[in-house]
């Protein structure tokens, strides 16, 4: 990351994608070869926050003990255990709070912000702030018109010289200046038009 002070996260393994500037230093726990953990970029991961990707026991078996592991049998790992619920997808400009755990199979929308301590076992809508567990969505950060804007805007995925210029508008409560000068200026635009 050039000329930034903050350093960015390294994924220390490949089924783990981690989106640029985005740091923080979280505990993955990921353990089959075929699970996925994606973090979109400009997140801010606090201290010992922990991410899932698989490793959920099965409560629909007799048993939520690995036998088969244990055991050494012939279809360990390979007969739904440990069980997966998919892909674990950390949107772009997340802030994620101190100790939050977030669970394999959800989707923690662009903007969002999770509180410390939370336990992230569904999805959280885009623009929301989730705190508890389970998470759950205490308030909405901007209005729906907002923040369909913004997800149009996709600031994130702007050249990092044009985030730059942005720094004033990005950094500042007044977000309908920022919509409305994001939506005129033709360089953004053009940006989202060839980036779709």
């Amino acid at each position: 990351m050039t000329g930034s002070r903050i350093p960015e996260l390294r994924s220390p393994d490949s089924r783990i994608s981690v989106g640029r500037f985005t740091y923080g230093a979280p505990a993955f726990r990921i353990w089959t070869a075929d699970e996925r953990i994606d973090i979109g970029a400009f997140c801010s991961i606090a201290d010992d926050v922990t991410i899932f990707g698989g490793g959920e026991h099965r409560s629909d078996w007799v048993t939520t003990f690995p036998l088969r592991i244990a055991f050494g049998h012939e279809l360990a790992e390979r007969d739904g255990h440990p069980a997966t619920r998919g892909p674990t997808r950390i949107g772009n400009d997340v802030w994620i709070g101190h100790g939050a755990t977030i669970i394999s199979g959800v989707t923690v929308g662009d903007g969002a912000i999770i509180g410390a301590r939370a336990v992230v076992s569904r999805d959280i809508e885009p623009y929301s702030v989730a705190v508890g567990n389970p998470a759950r969505c205490v308030r909405r950060r901007f209005s729906a018109d907002q923040v369909e804007a913004l997800m149009k805007i996709q600031w994130w995925k702007w050249p990092i010289a044009l985030v730059e210029e942005f720094v004033p508008l990005l950094c500042a409560p007044d977000i309908t200046t920022f919509i409305e000068k994001a939506r005129r200026d033709p360089r953004i635009m053009e940006f989202n038009d060839q980036a779709q």
